[in-house]
């Protein structure tokens, strides 16, 4: 297990008893977007992806935490099409990942706009 993941489980073990949160698809398998991410309500908030987190913030907290160089916009297929609603933190990163973990939570159960 990489060290993203490990960092990652530990979110899984805080968020699992907060209501609404659930996290599907870590069973061996499976597939698609978010597989084995964490979910508020049914929606997506964070996630593991090419081994760096992945969370879902208001597009203007991206652009400051981009511009703060705390992570990047997400580009899952490395095309150039990055998705503004997307933060991609590298495992090396200083960054608190609880803490945007749980603007993520609060974001996306909000409705995420």
């Amino acid at each position: 297990m990489s060290a993203t993941q490990e960092r990652f489980a530990e979110l899984v073990a805080r968020y699992l008893g907060v209501e609404g949160v659930t996290c599907p698809g870590t069973e061996p398998g499976a597939r698609g977007f978010g597989r084995g991410g964490l979910k508020v309500n049914g929606k997506l908030f964070a996630m593991v992806s090419q081994d760096r987190l992945v969370l879902k913030l208001p597009s203007e907290r991206v652009d400051q935490l981009s511009a703060d160089g705390a992570g990047d916009r997400f580009d899952p297929r490395k095309n150039g099409v990055e998705m503004r609603e997307w933060l991609v933190v590298d495992p090396d990163s200083d960054v608190d990942w609880e803490r945007l973990a749980e603007e993520a939570r609060v974001f996306v159960g909000a409705g995420g706009k």
